[in-house]
């Protein structure tokens, strides 16, 4: 039986192991964290990654708290000019099998914690070194296994391992986030609805939309900024700022910007779309190997799906190398495609449909040799 060791216990990684035990595979995650923590405040699921979810057996258990945006409007930073209106909810699930779910990432990280046994998962192992089918870590101890999958984000010491040493790029852009209890802005329409507020250049928007079943609004913001000197990517970020920032926005996004109590403020990160992902031996998966901007809110949607076709790849394939070249053909195109549009900061501003991201399903796309691939 071919073994697996997953470095990195977030989203990606847990969804990853869910998936290998669905295939009785032999699957061990190494996160540095000493525990598990309710840390960053939302994510946005678009029906491809519920989907793919619903199959790894937590969808159930996250629509308990989420939120389901009725529509995915676009609307003009000053006028607020509607440009298009995507019908989510029964429509998406009706359409795509399942539905548009916004939540805390922390819910989402106890559902897949949950579908895990005791002993999968060991804390505070921060890896240091991968090599040759094993992994060394900081603490000095070393693990080995046929497969070992870099699930350990943008800063992936499996990545470093493959590529050697490099920086992730600052954009430019910041970001700023908060957290509006609905019952503040309850007058304002469409607090239902995912909503993105399109502004003057590419870089400067707001996205809104509900959480907690609608009891609370997320709200998101970017703007241009030409360095980040703070250590840390989220430091506490200045209402005052936000607020002034986007002064000549709408009204109906200022109001919710107006009762933002606390912001937390972050830096964003990318690199840009890579050849290969895997020498054979080791592979990467999620941040680790495509890091996105959030224009299209598929960074989370990619790593689960990533998680999805890998351990059907390692469940269809004897050969590991096989199997990860089979993987690595299956998600490039796509996820290279995805990084560059949201990058680009222009997916449907004006009507259109999202059917070519939302459409795919992880359980269901045909899986082929790599070298048939090569040759076909």
């Amino acid at each position: 039986m071919t073994t697996v060791a997953v470095c990195g216990g977030g989203i990606g990684g847990l969804a990853t192991a869910i998936a290998l035990r669905e295939l009785r595979l032999d699957v061990t995650v190494y996160e540095q964290t000493k525990q598990f923590a309710r840390v960053g405040a939302d994510i946005n699921l678009t029906p491809n990654a519920v989907r793919a979810l619903d199959g790894l057996g937590v969808g159930a258990e996250i629509r308990e708290s989420a939120a389901r945006p009725q529509f995915r409007l676009s609307r003009t930073w000053d006028t607020g000019v509607e440009t298009s209106r995507l019908p989510m909810g029964d429509t998406a699930e009706q359409q795509y099998g399942a539905p548009q779910l916004t939540m805390h990432r922390g819910d989402l990280m106890t559902a897949l914690e949950n579908r895990l046994p005791p002993g999968v998962v060991e804390m505070g192992r921060r890896v240091s070194g991968v090599g040759d089918g094993r992994i060394e870590f900081t603490d000095g101890s070393k693990a080995s296994a046929d497969v070992i999958v870099g699930a350990d984000g943008i800063h992936s010491a499996v990545r470093t391992a493959l590529l050697g040493q490099e920086r992730p790029t600052f954009t430019g852009v910041v970001a700023f986030r908060a957290v509006v209890p609905t019952e503040r802005v309850g007058e304002l329409p469409n607090l239902d609805c995912f909503t993105k507020w399109w502004g003057p250049d590419s870089s400067t928007q707001i996205v809104t939309f509900p959480l907690n079943q609608g009891k609370d609004i997320f709200v998101f913001a970017t703007c241009g900024q030409e360095e980040w000197t703070e250590e840390s990517w989220t430091t506490p970020g200045s209402v005052t700022e936000l607020q002034d920032l986007y002064r000549g926005f709408h009204p109906d996004a200022r109001a919710l910007l107006d009762a933002c109590d606390d912001v937390l403020k972050s830096a964003l990160y990318v690199r840009d779309p890579l050849e290969s992902w895997t020498d054979g031996t080791s592979v990467l998966l999620g941040d680790a190997a495509h890091p996105m901007m959030p224009f299209m809110a598929q960074g989370a949607g990619m790593a689960i799906e990533d998680a999805v076709v890998l351990a059907r790849c390692l469940g269809m394939f004897d050969e590991p190398a096989v199997a990860l070249q089979t993987y690595q053909h299956t998600r490039l195109q796509r996820t290279s495609r995805i990084q560059r549009g949201s990058r680009s900061n222009e997916w449907l501003k004006v009507a259109g449909n999202g059917d070519w991201v939302y459409e795919y399903d992880a359980w269901r796309v045909p899986l082929e040799p790599a070298t048939m691939r090569a040759g076909a």
